[in-house]
């Protein structure tokens, strides 16, 4: 198999998500004076999370449109039921904290450097395509990419195969001489690799949640689903030569 391209999941796998949430929900919490209402800061974090999670996950059904899945993360999140125009106002003040703690992780530019001669690159998210220009804009990467597909444009979203094969549609290739890197082993993972895409889970906090055995580095056949714990061992799962790659740490 000779991958040409590498399509990426942004949020968890690029950009440090995680860390720039709880850390911009904690300071738009202090902000609005709104901490008091909770035992513990990491109790309003936690339930944040769990709140965005259930709201993207309608999102991804089809549900509730973008702007709508933002809107009742807000009112779930509060308990009230705010304004369209007030709980976008909330968002808002939310952003401007979250956008503040934005952060690349620390492999990424070493391996987009690695690869920028041998792979073409595109990104495939499940967000819109207004959020993730801009935030890899912002980040300093856009110029990386060939293309930014997302869900809220596509009107599909990954695990669907269509949208893994619209990137493979944009990029001119066909499923097998592409690879998908995203950090969700369901979504990014399974989706891609049943798709047909060389699948690559990076798995940066160790824990593996897919039962059926196929999420070890180096699983061969089309479903498998190579398990990677940093970028940095991504060019010797591609097969590239450079001295960049590394052996998965992975059995």
């Amino acid at each position: 198999m000779s991958i040409s391209a590498v399509v990426w999941d942004v949020d968890d796998t690029l950009f440090d998500y995680t860390t720039a949430d709880r850390a911009g929900m904690r300071g738009h919490l202090a902000a609005e004076g709104l901490l008091g209402g909770w035992d513990t800061v990491e109790q309003a974090l936690v339930r944040w999370r769990e709140v965005t999670d259930a709201q993207w996950a309608r999102f991804s059904a089809g549900e509730t449109s973008f702007e709508g899945q933002r809107r009742d993360r807000v009112r779930v999140f509060l308990g009230e039921e705010l304004t369209d125009q007030a709980a976008d106002a909330w968002f808002r003040r939310y952003l401007d904290h979250y956008e503040a703690a934005w952060a690349l992780f620390p492999d990424v530019l070493p391996v987009l450097d690695a690869l920028a001669v041998s792979h073409r690159h595109a990104v495939l998210s499940n967000s819109s395509a207004h959020v993730q220009e801009y935030k890899l804009r912002t980040l300093g990467v856009r110029d990386r990419f060939e293309t930014v597909l997302c869900a809220a444009e596509l009107g599909v979203s990954k695990p669907d195969a269509r949208a893994f094969r619209a990137a493979c549609d944009a990029l001119g290739l066909a499923p097998h001489d592409v690879a998908y890197v995203g950090d969700h082993p369901e979504i990014d993972g399974r989706g891609a690799a049943e798709a047909g895409l060389l699948s690559v889970w990076i798995d940066r906090a160790g824990v593996s949640t897919v039962t059926d055995g196929r999420a070890r580095s180096g699983a061969e056949g089309s479903a498998g689903l190579h398990r990677i714990a940093s970028l940095v061992e991504l060019p010797s799962v591609l097969g590239t030569d450079t001295r960049f790659g590394a052996p998965s740490t992975f059995g």
